[in-house]
């Protein structure tokens, strides 16, 4: 067995950074940049008052009162084009263009207006509610990076930057496929010996939440033949997932199934619970990531492994993400040889601070739990028994 970040380092280093493309701004969100990405303008600008108030010339307002000439307006998208001298103000709102001669912007709760003149009530430094041209950024400044993942935030301020396209990676093409005699598909009559399908739907949902497209290829029966047809549909994929059979039991049959195509497997035991016979190869240039049948087993090792997988296809620039830290919120024993995800409520203090307590049962079958869940708290091999309060790693769900 090999450990769960020896797992992690060589799936994402065999993974193939997908192509580029370049897409509108507008469905840019979720997508990895494949390039940097420069501001082709300065902002704000030119220098802008902050607040609502009066441009006046800094030397006039250092003491109160003092009393001043309105000469004119600025509102935000218009501007006063002539020169202001000493003794003159302007009136301007948030965003206005401060008129040639001024520099320090007087709150209009701090002054009287009296038809043209303005009684400045409250002394104001020089400079004060005034955003300097260039406070955000400059031209040609490169504010965006590859390997970023633009969310709303990096997608507001590449508008600003007045950049209408961006250069990605295209999505990866992940394909799934869920084995086994005793599956049959969400929403068919139930019958004896069989049990619903929860995997497919669960690593589909998964997948397309990590940024990558999903395609199903449905359940391959426990057959050499029907193994080989349905892998078959995978070929041209960025990644292919195989959900059960990827042991080495009487019927589990992925390894020999896709051996017979050229399947060469990197690795196929690691030392995770819930979720022991992982398997990883190659088949000819597709990376084959091989999950247990066991739902929760499944689902625990994909956040793991698929997620980073899905992530190092894209660029992105930290494919693996660290746990967080929580304090315990009940006594653990002793861990043995593998790393344990242990599925736990999570509760967050008044002070910020994270509080996870595992469920009593960690059965691997049990999906409700899972559900139920909002993190899983990290075991690490041979951890000694752990109190109550002690500092754990926790990964968040959702």
């Amino acid at each position: 067995m090999i450990s769960v970040d020896e797992a992690q380092r060589r799936i994402v280093a065999a993974m193939h950074r997908s192509s580029t493309e370049t897409v509108a701004l507008a469905q840019a969100a979720g997508r990895v940049l494949a390039a940097d990405v420069a501001s082709r303008v300065t902002h704000p600008p030119a220098a802008v008052s902050a607040m609502d108030g009066y441009a006046v010339v800094g030397a006039d307002v250092h003491t109160a009162p003092a009393v001043l000439k309105r000469v004119g307006e600025a509102a935000a998208g218009g501007s006063y084009d002539n020169p202001v001298q000493r003794g003159e103000a302007v009136r301007i709102f948030t965003g206005g263009t401060l008129p040639q001669g001024t520099d320090t912007v007087v709150l209009q709760e701090n002054a009287v207006a009296e038809g043209d003149v303005v009684t400045v009530t409250h002394m104001t430094f020089k400079g004060r509610h005034v955003r300097e041209r260039g406070l955000d950024f400059k031209e040609g400044d490169v504010l965006l990076h590859a390997g970023q993942c633009l969310g709303p935030r990096q997608i507001g301020l590449a508008a600003a930057m007045n950049v209408p396209t961006v250069t990605v990676r295209r999505r990866p093409r992940v394909a799934i496929l869920a084995t086994g005699n005793e599956l049959i598909q969400a929403g068919e009559q139930l019958v004896r010996n069989r049990i619903v399908n929860a995997n497919g739907p669960a690593l589909s949902a998964l997948v397309t939440a990590a940024g990558a497209d999903a395609i199903d290829l449905g359940i391959a029966r426990d057959d050499i033949t029907d193994l080989t047809r349905a892998a078959e549909q995978a070929r041209g994929c960025d990644l292919l997932i195989t959900l059960g059979g990827a042991s080495v039991g009487e019927h589990d049959l992925i390894q020999k199934a896709l051996g017979s195509q050229g399947l060469n497997v990197d690795f196929w035991k690691v030392a995770i619970r819930p979720g022991k016979p992982l398997m990883f190869g190659k088949l000819g240039d597709m990376p084959v990531l091989g999950l247990p049948g066991n739902p929760v087993s499944a689902f625990v090792c994909a956040l793991m492994f698929v997620r980073p997988a899905i992530a190092a296809l894209q660029g992105a620039l930290a494919p693996i993400q660290p746990p967080l830290h929580a304090a315990l919120g009940r006594e653990l024993d002793a861990n043995d040889q593998r790393q344990d995800y242990l599925r736990s409520q999570v509760e967050r203090r008044e002070d910020g601070a994270l509080i996870a307590t595992p469920f009593a049962k960690q059965d691997s079958s049990m999906l409700r739990l899972l559900a139920e869940a909002g993190g899983l708290v990290v075991r690490p091999p041979h951890a000694p028994p752990a109190r109550t309060g002690d500092t754990v790693l926790l990964h968040l769900l959702g």
